[in-house]
């Protein structure tokens, strides 16, 4: 079991457990991350990248507008218009402008969005399994009902 102390190097108590957990939530969730973006990088797209395809071919054909998209997403990004300008250009995404309210536009994953996901679809299964083979599923279901409960009151 690592300790999270002796990881970062810190030499003094942390003032509580809550601060000690915290951390330690930060950490795992940044390392998780790393690996994960380390893994799809060869195909071209980041971490956040995936998540938005994931969350448009999610939506089908209908498609979602930029808020909707970013509502979605696992993390919070500054830039949605950004991302999914990125996006647009790697030709993954479209968009498209409907009806009278010209400012809004519909987003849908392409074709070519469409088959990267089911090209990393079981290699992204792969990884999961394999940063948390260490875990059971009763273990794991308890942290998914816990820190679900975390966030509800946030």
């Amino acid at each position: 079991m690592s300790d999270l102390k002796t990881e970062i190097k810190q030499t003094r108590p942390f003032s509580s457990v809550q601060e000690e957990a915290h951390l330690s939530i930060i950490r795992t969730a940044a390392m998780l991350s790393h690996a994960f973006n380390e893994a799809i990088r060869d195909h071209g797209i980041t971490g956040t990248q995936y998540n938005a395809l994931r969350v448009l071919r999610g939506a089908g054909p209908k498609g979602l507008c930029r808020n909707e998209v970013r509502d979605r997403l696992v993390a919070r990004v500054p830039d949605a218009t950004r991302l999914l300008d990125r996006l647009e250009r790697l030709g993954l995404i479209e968009r498209e402008r409907q009806g009278e309210d010209r400012r809004y536009v519909t987003t849908r994953i392409t074709a070519a969005g469409l088959a990267l996901l089911a090209q990393l679809d079981e290699p992204v299964q792969a990884i999961h399994r394999a940063q948390l083979a260490d875990a059971s599923e009763t273990e794991l279901r308890t942290v998914v009902s816990v820190l679900g409960r975390l966030r509800n009151r946030l």
